[in-house]
């Protein structure tokens, strides 16, 4: 805004701030930004997708009918991400008396010091201007936290620098939740609040208003509240106090992307794999970005993997990251500017992903790495079925049946590997189903037939080792049973 107002008397000569105008809360300022954004049929959160039929409905619903509310998922579900998102639904930019902890409204004051700076300058009185960002106050919840954390306390040092009495109003410390008057305060992991935290939180949510201990005072803040909690703590067994629950207006469940194309398309847009002023140019197949996402979508499936963790959507992000990671450290030891992502460099990325995975007890006998591997394979199989179902790969078995052995080096050259692989009879013939062709280069090329013989692997169609790579198990003999001299036979008579 140009030629802001400066002082009381400036801000009501403007629409809206004269003497008399209506006072607009936080959750009406939401309501009338999001109703703005629908009817120009603007995205409400740019950056989040898998949501659109879901979630994003549900929070809309929330805004417009003025409800705190929380959002109870598992990790890795964007859940903070969206509580940051509302700040796009309020004001650019509000005014406040200037200096004041909690942003009072110039027009309808709550704090003793704003009071009585209004009430000795009158129309001179300061005004600053709040942007939305400053207007969102988030809190970790954590078993440490104290009621003066969120709401206040008194402050002697503040009390024996003004000389004023410790029962003084003015000689309050103001918490998290008042310092987020006219704004949005977000709480994450709820449950994790202790008790009697959960209990201050009452009025708020029932009368709008706070008691800040030791002062009979009560402020009607103009706050938005919106939380966040796993659901497993979000019950009756869990930590959550139910009359907390019965106060919050709106429980919205978060869920992992309902497809593989929406996976890849949140690890595509969150993960960092354009590497900026990176010796070599890393390129990634389509394929194995659906490999990647897959091992997710597995382990989120696998009885071994402990449910009530879930699996993030960061193991994915992550593991692609080190995909790359991986590619590229092999193009710069090689000297080639450019790389095409391996199905070894997956296989490379192991410590990305066991470290996303909380096990069962049958999982920790198996181990995680052992873990991660199958289901790498796993993955490697679904796509191989998807895009090569119909290949007629017969003369590639033929060919290690007949006593062939592969195995290519993880750091050994493009143009190495792919003259290895063009030996297969056969195997260049179905690179173009992954779409692949002579003008993706040898990197891409040999990236692609090392992928269907890890398919042909996964479909246990040949074999493949640390000490032999790609090979056939030959069917063992068997073995010529020793003639043993037969018992006699016994008479009767």
């Amino acid at each position: 805004m140009t030629n802001r107002p400066t002082t009381l008397g400036e801000l009501r000569k403007l629409p809206g701030y004269a003497p008399g105008a209506k006072r607009r809360s936080v959750k009406d300022e939401l309501r009338a930004n999001i109703l703005q954004k629908l009817e120009a049929g603007e995205p409400l959160f740019p950056g989040i997708h898998g949501y659109e039929e879901t979630v994003l409905p549900q929070i809309a619903n929330a805004l417009l009918a003025r409800h705190n509310f929380i959002l109870l998922g598992l990790r890795g579900q964007a859940k903070s991400r969206i509580l940051r998102g509302l700040i796009d639904f309020l004001d650019q930019e509000i005014p406040y008396v200037a200096g004041c902890e909690i942003h009072d409204d110039p027009l309808a004051p709550l704090c003793r010091r704003c009071r009585d700076l209004i009430e000795e300058k009158g129309d001179a009185t300061p005004i600053a201007w709040l942007p939305r960002d400053a207007r969102f106050v988030e809190k970790l919840a954590t078993p440490d936290v104290t009621i003066a954390d969120i709401l206040g306390d008194v402050d002697p040092i503040k009390a024996a620098r003004s000389g004023r009495a410790l029962g003084d109003e003015l000689t309050i410390h103001y918490g998290l939740l008042p310092r987020a008057n006219r704004g949005i305060f977000a709480v994450n992991e709820l449950p994790d609040l202790a008790g009697k935290i959960q209990v201050g939180l009452f009025n708020i949510m029932q009368e709008g208003d706070i008691q800040i201990k030791g002062y009979p005072v009560r402020m009607p803040l103009d706050v938005l509240l919106v939380f966040t909690a796993n659901p497993d703590d979000y019950t009756a067994r869990g930590k959550i106090i139910t009359p907390l629950k019965d106060r919050i207006g709106s429980e919205i469940r978060t869920h992992y992307p309902a497809t593989v194309a929406e996976g890849v398309s949140i690890t595509q847009q969150e993960a960092w794999v354009a590497r900026d002023g990176g010796r070599a140019t890393v390129e990634i197949p389509d394929y194995l970005r659906e490999v990647v996402e897959l091992v997710a979508f597995l382990a989120r499936d696998d009885k071994r993997v402990d449910k009530r963790s879930g699996v993030s959507q960061r193991l994915p992000i992550a593991c692609l990251e080190s995909v790359v990671s991986s590619a590229e450290q092999r193009a710069v030891r090689n000297r080639e500017a450019r790389a095409t992502a391996r199905i070894a460099d997956v296989y490379a990325a192991l410590p990305a992903i066991t470290g996303k995975m909380e096990l069962e007890y049958e999982g920790e006998l198996r181990g995680a790495e052992n873990i991660a591997r199958e289901l790498i394979r796993s993955a490697v199989g679904r796509v191989f079925s998807h895009r090569l179902e119909s290949a007629n790969l017969q003369p590639v078995v033929q060919w290690f049946e007949l006593g062939g052995e592969l195995k290519v080096p993880e750091n050994a050259p493009a143009a190495d590997a792919l003259a290895q692989l063009k030996k297969i009879q056969g195997l260049m013939d179905h690179i173009e189903r992954l779409g692949v062709d002579g003008r993706s280069g040898p990197a891409g090329m040999a990236a692609a037939a090392e992928f269907i013989l890890e398919g042909l692997w996964a479909h246990k169609r040949i074999s493949r080792n640390e000490e032999r790579g790609f090979h056939a198990e030959r069917p063992k003999t068997p073995e010529p049973r020793e003639q043993q001299p037969r018992p006699p036979r016994r008479q009767f008579n």
